[in-house]
């Protein structure tokens, strides 16, 4: 039935398929069942360099030789896994660059950078305040008078002048 209508359009056009498959067979009758290439087949790797490396590993597993086929399939074999990989990081670095900030599907749950510039800026005021303590504990040892002379007494009015400069 799908026949007869295939036939049916092709007639109500004007078309005989049985004499336009013969014309074809006729003018394309020595390509018929060959192969064709639009460009020469040429290995992605070099071709002797990798036959070296292919009968050095062959030979550790008994294979005395290796056929020139067989490093033109692992060359092409190559090429075809090295655009898979290139063209998945693609994808990736695609959507590494998408930015979803101006989007209104989606809520910014936490901002990393904000919460690093707090944490920096508590780290800062601690040093501040620890730096004001010792500051305040030098000045205590300088005016204070004792009667014997400790050594770390003596240091630190030495430090509590040079803060004090």
């Amino acid at each position: 039935r799908d026949d007869d209508d295939i036939n049916d359009v092709a007639s109500m056009a004007g078309v005989n398929l049985n004499e336009e498959s013969a014309r074809i067979m006729a003018t394309n009758s020595d390509l018929v069942g060959t192969q064709m290439q639009s460009c020469k087949d040429e290995p992605f790797l070099a071709a002797v360099p990798l036959h070296k490396r292919i009968l050095e590993t062959a030979k550790k597993l008994g294979i005395t030789d290796v056929p020139a086929e067989v490093v033109t399939f692992i060359s092409h074999a190559t090429q075809n896994r090295l655009r898979t990989v290139i063209e998945k990081v693609t994808v990736i670095t695609q959507h590494r660059m998408e930015s979803y900030k101006d989007d209104e599907w989606y809520e910014q749950a936490t901002d990393v950078r904000a919460q690093l510039k707090f944490f920096e800026q508590l780290e800062r005021l601690e040093k501040q305040r620890k730096d004001e303590q010792e500051r305040e504990i030098l000045l205590k040892a300088a005016k204070s008078r004792s009667r014997q002379e400790d050594p770390e007494q003596a240091r630190l009015k030495q430090k509590a002048k040079e803060v004090s400069r």
